[in-house]
């Protein structure tokens, strides 16, 4: 079995029981869990020493994914997303089916429509969406690789994965955008 293999099925267990993943995203290394769990996500607050209202990014494999935990998906930010070229991170409105902890004090949800073969694979075998947070304590620079994760964060997880940890450099955060009652887009970090 090789390394994607045997990493998928480990991060699956340890998703499945309410654990902890440390994982490449298809932008940077990512600290992750069942987002629909409300222990894992806390715990994943607690492990970032983040504060309580900022809610984190989740990860879904399609658009019937997103339907199911916001209340309208629009067609323009449909149509949107499917033309992004690099990773997009959308801030929708109306989250639901999720802990609150995960969902910003105004009642939305960033979320992300993965590409990137490993992470679509892990949101497929879950059959959830999955938490995407940088692997970094709140107020720390963001790794860019694996070996500049801290000590405390590897430690604090319960499954690392191995798949890509050799890959240095060039990792990004996704383009966050949000779009206004009429239908205009925000920037919020490019």
């Amino acid at each position: 079995m090789d390394s994607f293999e045997k990493d998928l099925a480990e991060c699956l267990k340890v998703l499945e029981k309410g654990g902890l993943i440390l994982y490449p995203t298809d932008t940077i290394w990512g600290i992750g869990c069942d987002a629909t769990n409300r222990r894992a996500v806390s715990r994943i607050f607690d492990l970032k020493g983040r504060e309580p209202g900022k809610s984190l990014i989740i990860l879904v494999e399609d658009f019937s994914q997103i339907e199911k935990y916001v209340l309208e998906v629009p067609p323009h930010v449909k149509d949107y997303v499917l033309k992004a070229t690099r990773p997009l991170t959308v801030i929708y409105n109306g989250a639901r089916n999720l802990p609150p902890k995960l969902v910003a004090q105004d009642g939305s949800i960033a979320i992300r429509l993965v590409r990137d073969p490993f992470c679509q694979a892990l949101v497929l075998g879950l059959g959830k969406p999955i938490v995407s947070t940088s692997a970094n304590p709140s107020g720390k620079s963001t790794p860019s690789d694996f070996s500049e994760i801290r000590p405390e964060i590897v430690r604090g997880v319960d499954y690392r994965v191995h798949y890509r940890r050799g890959r240095t450099g060039g990792a990004m955060p996704s383009t966050l955008v949000r779009f206004d009652p009429a239908g205009n887009l925000q920037v919020i970090r490019p």
